[in-house]
């Protein structure tokens, strides 16, 4: 099953400002591979939120904005990279979307 991705603001904000800086920069820079590497696994988590690549796992720092009560989920981006991509998301509000909460380094 393939999911329907939706943005919180500050997720699309983010998203839009790598693939600019991403678009500046030459091929093969840091900034064109951070951004990469981030639609990369918005792919992946819209066809397969659990596929071991992204290593997702449960986040309990953050609300879900639909309801307090269910989960909000972290994927990584990036490994082993000081400052590591992480993309928070959560299901719904809808069956089959998932929301893109926000994407940013690791803390």
């Amino acid at each position: 099953m393939s999911f329907e991705l939706l943005y919180q603001p500050v997720a699309e904000d983010t998203l839009l400002d790598l693939r600019a800086k991403a678009k500046k920069s030459s091929i093969g820079s840091r900034q064109a591979g951070l951004y990469k590497q981030i639609h990369k696994t918005l792919k992946l988590l819209q066809e397969n939120p659990r596929h071991p690549g992204l290593k997702t796992h449960e986040y309990s720092s953050l609300d879900n904005p639909f309801n307090p009560k269910e989960k909000v989920f972290e994927a990584y981006a990036q490994n082993k990279t000081p400052g590591a991509y992480r993309v928070f998301w959560c299901y719904g509000p809808d069956k089959g979307q998932i929301t893109i909460i926000a994407i940013t380094p690791h803390p």
